[in-house]
C-alpha cells in the first residue's frame, strides 16, 4: 500500500519503541522550561526516571489553564529567536493558550498533515480549496502547509462567501476541499436550493474537522457534495489539524503515535479507562521542540477503538469526538452532550441541516427546548402531518437524552445561519 513515509505504516513494537525514545528526550527538553522544570522535580520525574511508556502515567498533567498562567512565552523551551512563529487558541475569556513553534516544529507539523491528506487520496495533481480561517487559528495554516508539502495547487480561500467559495470552485476546478461540519451542511444546502448539481463539481474529497460531529451529518454532507467527507482531529495545543485523522475505511482516526502520546482516562480519576470505554483525550507532544507539551488535558471525550484496522495501519484509532467534558448540560438532574442530540435529529430525513438547542428557565426549572429546520417539501400546511413529526422527534429525543425537551418546528432557512463555527447551544437563563 501506499504511504507518505514509513512511519505511517510502523509496527506496534516500532511505534513503541520510539516512543519511550522520544518521551525521554521531550521531557528533557520540557525542563529547560522554568515550569516544568519546578513541576517535573516535584514529582520525581526526570528522562532517565522513565523506564517504560506506563511512567507517563506518573508525570503530572498540564490543564488549559497552566498554559494560561504562563502566557506569553513561560513554556518555551528555547530562545525567541528561535522562534518563527506562534499561533493562539480562540478562547474569548481570559489569556488565550499560546504556541510557539520553531522551523523544525513547523516542518514536521506540515509532514504529518501531508501524511493525513495522502492516506485518504489526496495527491499533487488534486486542487486544494482551504475554506477554514487563517490567522491565529491553527486549522487554515495546518492543511495549507500540508497541501503544498504534497505539491498540490493550494488556494486559500478562507471561510464564508458562498458564491465567491463556488466561483473558484468552478473556475479551478477543485477536487478536495477542507472545511468545517456545519458550513459543509450550509453550502451543500445552497448548492442544493440554487439548482446547482454536485456532481457538475469536480470535488472529490472534503476534510472535516473542528466541530464534533455525528456520523449522520457526515453522511449527509457526504450526499449533499457528492464526496467522500473525512474526519479528522487536533487541537491548538497539539499543533493543530494532523493530529488523528480517519483513513480510507472510515472507521475512527489514526493518531500518529510517533509524534504523540495518547492516554484515554476517567476524567474524574485521571486512571486510565478499558480499552473501549469512553473517556477524556490526554495528549503528549514527542518531537516539538520549542514549546513541548506533557499530559495535555484536552477535555475531549472520545475512546480507542479495539482492534486493528482493515488499512493495515498500527497506529491506534480514536473514535469521533463525542463532546467535551465541560460541555456537558446539566438539565433536571440528567447529563445530556449536545452530540446525543444531533444525532438524533440527523436521523429524520424531514430534518434540514441546521439545528438550536436553547436552554430555558421556568418557574425557576431549566427547561431544553429544541429548535429544528424542516425541508421545504416536508414543511406542509397539514397542521397533522407536522404535529406527527414534531412527536416522532420528541419522543426520539426524550428515549435518548430521559428528559421530555420542547421541540420546535421551523421553515427551512429560519434559523440564524453561521459561515464559521455554529453556535448550537444556546442558554438564555435567567443568571
Amino acid at each position: 500500500m501506499e504511504c507518505f513515509d514509513r512511519a505511517e505504516f510502523w509496527s506496534r513494537e516500532e511505534i513503541e519503541r520510539a516512543q519511550l525514545v522520544r518521551l525521554r528526550n521531550v521531557v528533557g527538553q520540557a525542563m529547560r522550561s522554568p515550569f516544568y522544570a519546578k513541576r517535573l522535580k516535584e514529582a520525581g520525574i526526570a528522562p532517565e526516571t522513565l523506564k517504560s511508556l506506563d511512567d507517563v502515567r506518573r508525570i503530572p498533567c498540564t490543564t488549559k489553564d497552566d498554559l494560561r498562567s504562563q502566557y506569553p512565552d513561560g513554556l518555551n523551551t528555547l530562545p525567541q529567536c528561535e522562534m518563527v512563529r506562534m499561533h493562539a487558541s480562540s478562547g474569548t475569556t481570559g489569556s488565550p493558550t499560546v504556541i510557539h513553534y520553531t522551523q523544525n516544529d513547523l516542518n514536521l507539523w506540515a509532514d504529518l498533515m501531508a501524511r493525513c491528506m495522502h492516506m485518504v487520496g489526496v495527491r499533487r495533481e488534486d486542487v486544494f480549496q482551504n475554506i477554514t480561517g487563517y490567522g491565529l487559528f491553527t486549522g487554515g495554516l495546518g492543511l495549507h502547509y500540508g497541501a503544498e508539502r504534497l505539491g498540490c495547487l493550494t488556494i486559500p480561500a478562507g471561510p464564508g462567501n458562498t458564491t465567491r467559495q463556488l466561483k473558484i470552485m468552478r473556475d479551478f476546478r477543485t477536487t478536495v476541499a477542507h472545511i468545517i461540519p456545519s458550513y459543509a451542511l450550509y453550502f451543500g444546502a445552497a448548492l442544493r436550493d440554487s439548482g446547482e448539481d454536485a456532481k457538475n463539481l469536480a470535488l472529490r474529497i472534503a476534510l472535516i474537522g473542528a466541530e464534533p460531529h455525528t456520523e449522520e451529518t457526515r453522511k449527509r454532507i457526504e450526499e449533499l457534495l457528492d464526496v467522500k467527507a473525512y474526519n479528522s482531529y487536533g487541537l491548538s495545543e497539539m499543533n493543530g489539524p494532523g493530529v488523528a485523522f480517519e483513513c480510507v475505511q472510515q472507521a475512527g482516526m489514526h493518531v500518529w503515535e510517533d509524534a504523540f502520546i495518547a492516554e484515554i482516562v476517567d476524567p474524574d480519576t485521571l486512571e486510565p479507562v478499558a480499552e473501549g470505554e469512553v473517556g477524556e483525550l490526554v495528549m503528549t507532544t514527542l518531537c516539538r521542540q520549542g514549546m513541548p507539551i506533557l499530559r495535555y488535558r484536552t477535555k475531549d471525550l472520545t475512546r480507542f477503538i479495539p482492534g486493528e484496522c482493515a488499512c493495515g495501519r498500527h497506529h491506534r484509532r480514536i473514535d469521533r469526538i463525542l463532546g467535551r467534558a465541560d460541555d456537558m448540560l446539566i438539565i433536571k438532574g440528567v447529563n445530556i452532550y449536545p452530540m446525543q442530540v444531533e444525532q438524533i435529529l440527523m436521523s429524520f430525513p424531514e430534518v434540514g441541516e441546521n439545528y438550536q438547542i436553547v436552554l430555558e428557565r421556568e418557574n425557576y426549572l431549566d427547561q431544553i427546548r429544541v429548535k429544528v429546520e424542516i425541508k421545504e417539501e416536508h414543511f406542509v400546511e397539514d397542521m397533522r402531518v407536522l404535529r406527527d413529526l414534531q412527536k416522532r422527534i420528541t419522543n426520539k429525543l426524550r428515549d435518548e437524552v430521559l428528559i421530555t425537551p420542547r421541540v420546535d418546528l421551523v421553515q427551512n432557512n429560519g434559523l440564524p445561519k453561521a459561515e464559521g463555527k455554529a453556535q448550537r447551544v444556546v442558554d438564555s437563563r435567567e443568571s
